[in-house]
């Protein structure tokens, strides 16, 4: 027969039947059954068992319930949810099984345990009727956003950007192949359409729902989920819901993101190599994950982010205002992720403490504030305003020595309450009697070594050894037999006891109340805390550009809303990081409405593809608010920047290099505008010859003759587009400056206006370490395909009519014409190497006629 307390389980793991349940007992949380056998190996812990009734023996394994983060983390990033069920009255008065609950289920997206200081954990969830809605939230920051837009590209290219952990999606969209990566949770569409709850929770925030109703049916959908997995949670450091709009950010895509490497480096972990790594110099956990959002969502508003470079100034050239401000800064806590632990009600006396240390240091930098001559600086100011007296009460009641535990006292400072104060006295004073009565008894006995001491087990008693029980007093009672000593009470030793423990537990209890009232007093000034934290990581930020901008030598950018882009002396900023100071070679770029794209040429490991990411990073950075690394840095507002670099395969979704390198182009070319910066690093590598150039060259035209200009640099080795600079008087050509040496070659890392008369494939194989016979073979054959009509560039005629045809065919000869209508991918490896032998045969004969 089944016992009673895995009946209880049982009833209690059929309301999450998708979990893993911890079930509470005692100092373990326990797992039984098919959740033991899957969480046991992930844990690394060893598998046991239980009898359960019947005969029958149940898997089992635990976990210690004060280390429970760690094992929380391992289990939600295998891809598992975790549902915490606790005992929820003191097994001591309980009647029978101890009541349980679950007061929790952990998923990717609820996770707040173990997370990474400057990372967001977003849990996000997405609807669809006439628009897109999505709706993200980060738990353990309260910061609660929703964005709607008519585009399923644009809300993929957000979903990128946030990266959530989990995903909510009805019914209806989780079959469809967009979401491939993410963790995915099916919400019940009736939680998305009834949207009550969420306008009860965020009635202040009715007009931004009501604009957005798509957004307003995923928040919906997504608080309704906060609900189940955080029952009887108020949440209430989530204050608000912000919203934002495409027209007042740049929309970075994916590919964007990753080829300027502006977050994650394109290889390996970490945010080394990486945009972030440049300009990330902020002394706080919250100013840290501001910083990101900042650099991966660019502003396109002219006077933000005039805003924002005001105020870069001014702490650049406020060397004591922005030391006081970095000083002040250093002691800061991470009041966002503190502020979620007291809605959670798990923040404990170390965690007020920080919040003490933290709201110190706010009356400094308003005083900083207040005597600098920045104007902008003043509006940060009330924010912090307000919380001296929370600092003052929170100053006067926690122990800077209390424990992490809020069971075991000594939460409270003396003096704070009388009564705690009266009760440790009593406390306290129990080792003075205890003493006192140790030294009474060896006189009055006169056993010199008896003992008086205590154990959570026996509680008091006088220790004597058998060596001297014939000299124990009659009125001794005997409590416990050791192997040396005979242990006693006295009716006066238990009366004490009663009075001593009775005050401990009393103290205790009555600290335990007292330190939740504090944090309640904390959690009705989270508006407040939560706005200062807010200015904090702002002040934060700002101050990372500044030293970055004075370490560095950056300037501030000269910003336009329509107009050229011009950059003197511009250098890549994390390039640049990581050279020898003054070894970087700066370059100049000029794109204008009417010469606005250039046609890049030069050999490889020139430096085309570092000139270009450096012209799209010094654009982001003048647009995120940063100063930029250049001379002089004239910058006409831009809407989006799209890159397609470099080369990869989608093996997972069956895409080959040249299909993805084809994905990136149309996007581009569906969503570029007249202030758009494009850049482009040799389309058409991916394929034959004659198939990527031709593609390469209707691009070109393409983005030369429609009316959509955008600002574009585009690099290619396929020198015969150089011609089209005579066609189009928007483009105009490029090259970057080699040195030669006999048969070597010197990259000068130059850009230079023309373009290039080689492209030293040769040279810059044999740097590369290519045998020298191969080497000498490859000469033969350039030099054999250099003087073919098929290659020679006035073969080909750029399309100068508004149509997109591409160049005249060439007559070619019919050995090549037979060449050309081969169908390679139906020849065996074994006829292809016979059809190269006889080809190769028939070439001598030809070149004998």
């Amino acid at each position: 027969m089944t016992t009673p307390m895995m009946l209880q389980y049982q009833s209690i793991k059929e309301q999450v039947p998708d979990s893993i349940l911890f079930f509470r007992l005692g100092d373990f949380y326990e797992m039984f059954g098919e959740d033991a056998l899957t969480a046991a190996p992930i844990l690394e812990i060893a598998l046991t068992g239980r009898e359960t009734g019947g005969g029958e023996r149940t898997p089992m394994c635990g976990v210690p319930y004060h280390a429970v983060e760690n094992y929380l983390t391992k289990l939600v990033s295998a891809g598992y949810k975790v549902a915490i069920c606790e005992q929820v009255e003191d097994p001591q008065l309980a009647k029978g099984i101890v009541r349980r609950e679950i007061i929790r289920i952990i998923s990717p997206g609820t996770l707040t345990e173990s997370i990474a200081d400057r990372m967001n954990n977003f849990l996000a969830s997405i609807f669809h009727e006439t628009n897109w809605g999505l709706a993200f939230l980060d738990v353990s920051t309260g910061e609660f956003t929703i964005f709607e837009c008519s585009s399923l590209d644009i809300i993929l290219t957000e979903l990128s950007r946030i990266h959530p952990s989990e995903l909510l999606l009805p019914p209806d969209l989780v079959r469809l192949k967009h979401w491939r990566g993410y963790f995915i949770t099916t919400q019940d569409r009736k939680n998305y359409l009834d949207t009550s709850e969420i306008y009860k929770r965020f009635e202040k925030q009715k007009a931004i729902l009501d604009e957005s109703p798509a957004s307003a049916k995923a928040a919906n959908a997504l608080w309704h989920y906060l609900e189940e997995t955080l029952p009887g949670n108020e949440l209430t450091h989530i204050l608000e819901i912000k919203t934002y709009h495409p027209d007042q950010w740049m929309i970075l895509d994916q590919w964007t993101r990753r080829n300027l490497e502006l977050t994650e480096p394109l290889r390996g972990q970490g945010k080394k190599g990486t945009l972030l790594s440049v300009l990330d110099l902020t002394k706080t956990a919250f100013g840290g994950r501001l910083l990101r959002r900042w650099i991966e969502q660019p502003l396109i508003l002219k006077a933000k982010i005039e805003h924002r470079l005001q105020i870069v100034e001014d702490l650049t050239e406020d060397s004591f205002l922005r030391g006081d401000l970095l000083q002040s800064l250093t002691g800061i806590y991470d009041l966002e992720r503190l502020m979620g632990k007291v809605s959670f009600g798990t923040a404990h006396a170390r965690d007020l403490l920080a919040l003490k240390q933290t709201l110190s240091s706010l009356p400094n930098i308003r005083a900083a504030i207040e005597a600098s001559h920045s104007k902008s600086l003043k509006s940060y100011i009330d924010p912090l305003t307000g919380l001296d007296e929370l600092f003052t009460l929170l100053d006067s009641a926690i122990n800077p020595e209390a424990p992490l535990s809020l069971r075991e006292g000594n939460l409270l400072k003396p003096g704070y309450s009388p009564e705690v104060d009266e009760l440790r006295t009593t406390s306290s004073g129990g080792k003075d009697w205890v003493a006192k009565l140790e030294a009474q008894e060896k006189e009055r006995t006169g056993i010199r070594s008896l003992k008086v001491g205590f154990n959570k087990v026996f509680g008091y008693y006088i220790e004597v050894t058998h060596t001297n029980s014939h000299l124990v007093p009659k009125e001794y009672i005997r409590k416990q037999t050791l192997a040396n000593a005979e242990r006693f009470i006295t009716p006066e030793l238990k009366e004490y006891e009663q009075k001593i423990l009775g005050a401990e537990d009393k103290l205790i209890q009555m600290e335990y109340q007292l330190f939740l009232e504090l944090r309640e007093t904390v959690r009705r000034n989270t508006p407040r805390i939560m706005d200062a934290a807010h200015a904090l990581a702002e002040i934060d930020c700002y101050l990372s550009f500044a030293e970055v901008a004075i370490r560095h030598h950056y300037v501030r950018p000269e910003m336009t809303e329509k107009g050229k882009l011009q950059i003197i002396e511009g250098r890549h900023p994390v390039v640049e990081n990581m050279l020898e100071e003054g070894t970087f070679v700066p370059n100049d770029t000029l794109l204008t409405s009417s010469k606005h794209l250039a046609l890049i040429t030069g050999p490889n490991m020139a430096g085309k593809s570092t000139y270009m990411r450096q012209v799209a990073l010094i654009v982001l950075m003048a647009q995120i608010g940063s100063f930029v690394p250049a001379e002089k840095a004239s910058i006409a507002l831009v809407d989006n920047i799209f890159t397609r670099v470099g080369a990869s395969d989608d093996l997972a979704s069956g895409q080959s290099t040249f299909m993805v390198e084809m994905r990136e182009v149309a996007y581009i070319l569906h969503h570029l505008t007249d202030h758009s910066l494009v850049i482009l690093d040799e389309v058409g590598r991916g394929t034959a010859t004659f198939d990527g150039l031709s593609i390469a060259w209707a691009v070109t035209e393409f983005l030369a003759s429609q009316n959509v200009k955008p600002k574009t640099l585009f690099a290619t080795h396929y020198h015969e587009l150089t011609a089209l600079e005579e066609s189009f008087p928007g483009i105009f050509n490029l090259h970057v400056g080699v040195r030669e040496h006999g048969e070597d070659i010197v990259f000068l890392h130059k850009i230079i206006s023309g373009r290039a008369d080689r492209s030293y494939g040769i040279q810059v194989a044999k740097l590369a370490g290519l045998p020298a016979p191969l080497l000498k073979r490859a000469k033969v054959i350039l030099h054999e395909l250099e003087n073919s009509s098929l290659l020679k560039e006035d073969s080909f005629r750029p399309e100068t009519s508004t149509q997109l045809t591409l160049f005249e065919a060439p007559v070619l000869h019919p050995l090549l014409q037979e060449i050309s209508d081969i169908d390679f991918d139906n020849l065996t490896p074994r006829q292809a190497l016979e059809y190269l032998y006889d080809l190769r045969e028939r070439i001598i004969a030809l070149k004998t006629l």
